[in-house]
């Protein structure tokens, strides 16, 4: 066994991270009182959710003196980024399975370039062969080819990082009335919600199209809290198109938002639920009176590819 991994607080989070006030005519307008909780501001290379649901699961490889993460993701993943800044900044060895075999022979792009430049191993497989990244067997064939390694699901969606979620639910109790969140894989809303007092509820926008999304927090919670937990639904109609779908429609909304703000808006995930969670209160689904806090999980990493 490996000497043990270095502790994940040498890194110095900013936490709790700052929760701002902001002046919006479309939720003023409507009785509404908009918060963004700043879990971008947590730390300049591992932000927001990412933080959340990484720090366990290093945490679990220290425990085991594991030295070794390997994660999956796609060609933009933020999870990838995370994981990466962190084995940079810690001294660990990170290895990135990436879906799509064929980007193998591509030059990389500007994410996983940056992936590499923080010393990750990249290792491009098929999508039919990504598609059983959760299996036993795809686990024993990766520690076969790279050895005693730490292996942290897409997303960093698992049981530590649902866990490690509901600190988000906590920092936000007797805050805001709804909390709203941008979702990929679910970890983040299941921690979330679990964490929020019993009054509060938790709205997650899905980033990509599926319907999916309902099911797959209600499993993370079953797995990490032993079934549903909190009050929370899922908003579907505002993923534009799918993951890494970004319309016209979408950029103008989140340079509008930069422009009243200052809040430069990270548009795969943040953008998303930004524009929901406006056309929520435009809508007058948000009852007057409400106080609502907007998770911002992370900073703009948008592809400029």
């Amino acid at each position: 066994m490996s000497s043990p991994a270095p502790d994940p607080d040498l890194l110095r989070p900013r936490l709790p991270s700052p929760l701002e006030p902001v002046d919006d005519a479309r939720f003023t307008r409507r009785g509404v009182r908009l918060l963004l909780k700043r879990d971008d501001l947590i730390h300049p290379d591992i932000p927001g959710n990412k933080w959340r649901k990484l720090v366990p699961n290093l945490r679990a490889a220290a425990e085991r003196g594991q030295t070794t993460l390997l994660t999956f993701g796609g060609a933009y993943s933020h999870h990838l980024r995370a994981t990466a800044a962190a084995g940079r900044l810690l001294g660990l060895r990170t290895i990135g399975v990436v879906r799509g075999g064929e980007l193998a022979d591509r030059p990389l792009n500007s994410s996983l370039a940056r992936c590499a430049a923080d010393g990750m191993e990249l290792h491009f497989i098929d999508r039919s062969a990504y598609r059983r990244k959760a299996e036993p067997a795809m686990a024993a064939e990766l520690r076969e080819r790279f050895g005693d390694c730490h292996l942290v699901p897409e997303g960093g969606s698992n049981t530590a990082a649902v866990r490690g979620c509901t600190e988000l639910g906590r920092e936000l109790r007797g805050a805001a009335d709804v909390v709203a969140v941008a979702c990929g894989t679910g970890g983040t809303l299941a921690g979330l919600a679990a964490g929020l007092a019993p009054e509060q509820r938790a709205i997650g926008f899905p980033a990509l199209k599926g319907g999916f999304l309902d099911r797959e927090t209600e499993r993370l919670q079953h797995a990490a809290f032993g079934g549903r937990t909190g009050g929370w639904r899922v908003e579907e109609r505002f993923h534009f198109g799918g993951y890494a779908r970004l319309t016209p429609e979408l950029h103008a909304f989140a340079d509008d938002f930069t422009s009243r703000h200052g809040l430069t808006v990270e548009r795969l995930y943040v953008a998303k639920m930004l524009y929901g969670l406006t056309a929520l209160a435009e809508e007058g689904t948000l009852p007057p009176g409400t106080t609502v806090a907007a998770v911002v999980t992370g900073p703009d990493l948008s592809p400029r590819d």
